[in-house]
């Protein structure tokens, strides 16, 4: 797919990690990991509402919101011990963040392919990545079908 379909955050993300040596990548996703954003107030005492992703080996629970208006947000959480999977949810949680829940539906399924980590990580922690995003289109995609 064209990276001309990605939102410009998305774009930025990939467009950082591609500008870099693959050494170098590395240490952006591990920036990354540092700024996973906070949880909102409203929901720090409720982790029975996020789902943990299986696919990662390391703890990351989400949960993917799409508001009122239509608006996503996916809120996050991953132990500081995890600094891969917890960059891999800060990407997608500032990449994603704000896009309408068609934009997000539209961002490639091979995203975490495009940003030049498979040199720098394992196939295995890709897949975590994978199954992020991939749980992720499946609780927008529930949303949706539950309003309708």
């Amino acid at each position: 797919m064209s990276d001309t379909t990605l939102p410009p955050a998305l774009s930025a993300i990939q467009e950082d990690f591609l500008a870099l040596e693959i050494r170098d990548r590395l240490q952006l996703l591990l920036e990354f990991s540092n700024e996973l954003p906070e949880l909102p107030e409203r929901y720090q005492d409720h982790p029975d509402l996020f789902e943990r992703v299986e696919e990662c080996q390391a703890p990351v629970f989400i949960f993917p919101e799409v508001t009122d208006e239509g608006i996503f947000h996916l809120y996050a959480m991953a132990p500081a011990e995890a600094p891969t999977t917890r960059g891999f949810a800060s990407i997608l949680a500032q990449g994603l963040d704000g896009l309408t829940a068609d934009e997000l539906l539209a961002v490639p399924d091979d995203f975490p392919y495009m940003i030049g980590l498979t040199e720098a990580v394992s196939p295995l922690r890709i897949r975590g990545m994978l199954g992020i995003l991939g749980r992720i289109k499946r609780a927008v995609r529930q949303q949706l079908a539950d309003r309708a």
